[in-house]
């Protein structure tokens, strides 16, 4: 009883101390970030890699976490390095390239010139939105060019699904009527928003489409990390993943945990996806494998799992046990500094705890404490 009352007591304080504190102090998660991934030219470095790779998910996400913590500086830094380094020069021309890094003659260069449409999506979304908050309309031109490349290069149009994006433009139709998609490249969120930003109805489309990949891609209401798709037998397992949810599906619950409750889509996601929050809490950490078709589990997810789902238990009425995970992530090793992932999903994770930012209903962005440190 005394432990329940002390869990309960955390969370409800927590989220109310730091909501009232981050408005006046920097974002030490994002501080610690830029110290530990952040070259001085721009690129975000993942040191979990042999030769410290780069990737434009990396890029896109630290962009967005520049955005939130209202830092300009760092936000033009990695929009250079990645023009430069993975569009060739020019971001309204060509896609990024999702991988770049050390090739065995020891040049650094791109190292897949493949574009990962998640990747792509989170760049279109900060830039359009940092384009209106920080009023810069080069932003809002490359945002909007961004958009219409995702739309021409990293979409098409399956047989009975509609319009639909696809992970890159190349490498996931390994045959006719037969593809492959990822349910966490979706955030209904930034798509909802782009369809405001750029009406027309092919964001709609999306919209409508990646709605059914969350729902009938995890017929046991836990996600895959990649699903198969054909036109007469709708979503299969992927032979190569073998419908087993990880690294890739704890995304699906943090964007699901992170829509506002107003988006029409919340309430149904949730409901679908509550066999996970039926698993944390009963076993009180995140499962690190599981099987989307039967709803096994197996292992225990790193600590940035438990980033990734406290926002998805929160919302989903699983308030103790999203405390034990916020605790979890509080109570992470000194070496975990390193984990660039891990640490990714931390910091979209606190930053909406702490009220650095939330999604509006209409996928905008807002920033609730932006400006009140430097009016003090």
């Amino acid at each position: 009883m005394r432990l329940s009352f002390a869990l309960l007591l955390w969370g409800i304080l927590s989220p109310i101390l730091a909501a009232d504190t981050s408005a006046c102090l920097a974002w030490p998660a994002w501080e610690d970030f830029k110290a530990t991934f952040l070259s001085q030219d721009g690129r975000v470095i993942d040191l979990s890699t042999p030769r410290q790779q780069s990737t434009s998910e990396g890029q896109a996400y630290a962009l967005f976490f520049a955005l939130v913590a209202d830092d300009q500086e760092a936000f033009s830094r990695l929009l250079k390095w990645t023009e430069s380094n993975l569009a060739q020069g020019d971001l309204t021309a060509q896609l990024p390239a999702w991988q770049w890094g050390e090739t065995d003659d020891g040049e650094w260069t791109v190292l897949d010139q493949n574009s990962a449409s998640d990747a792509d999506l989170w760049l279109a979304y900060t830039l359009a939105e940092a384009g209106e908050i920080w009023q810069v309309p080069r932003f809002k031109a490359l945002g909007a060019l961004l958009a219409a490349r995702i739309l021409r290069e990293e979409t098409a149009d399956l047989p009975g699904l509609g319009l639909t994006l696809l992970p890159a433009p190349k490498g996931f139709v390994p045959e006719p009527d037969y593809w492959r998609l990822n349910p966490s490249y979706v955030p209904i969120q930034l798509l909802r928003r782009l369809n405001a930003h750029y009406p027309g109805g092919e964001w709609q489309r999306l919209l409508a489409s990646s709605w059914r990949l969350l729902l009938e891609s995890s017929p046991s209401g836990l996600a895959p990390d990649w699903v198969a798709y054909r036109s007469r037998e709708g979503f299969l397992p992927d032979p190569s993943s073998n419908a087993k949810g990880s690294f890739d599906a704890i995304r699906v619950y943090l964007w699901a945990g992170l829509l506002p409750a107003e988006d029409p889509f919340q309430p149904e996601i949730l409901k679908h996806l509550v066999p996970m929050a039926t698993l944390v809490t009963r076993q009180g950490t995140p499962p690190l494998v599981v099987d989307s078709r039967t709803g096994t589990a197996e292992g225990t997810g790193p600590w940035g799992f438990s980033a990734a789902l406290a926002p998805f238990l929160q919302a989903a009425g699983a308030s103790e046990a999203a405390t034990l995970q916020w605790l979890r992530v509080d109570a992470r090793p000194s070496e975990a500094q390193a984990e660039y992932y891990n640490q990714s999903l931390r910091l979209f994770a606190e930053g909406w705890r702490d009220e650095r930012y939330r999604f509006q209903p209409d996928g905008s962005l807002r920033l609730p404490t932006a400006g009140k440190c430097q009016s003090r």
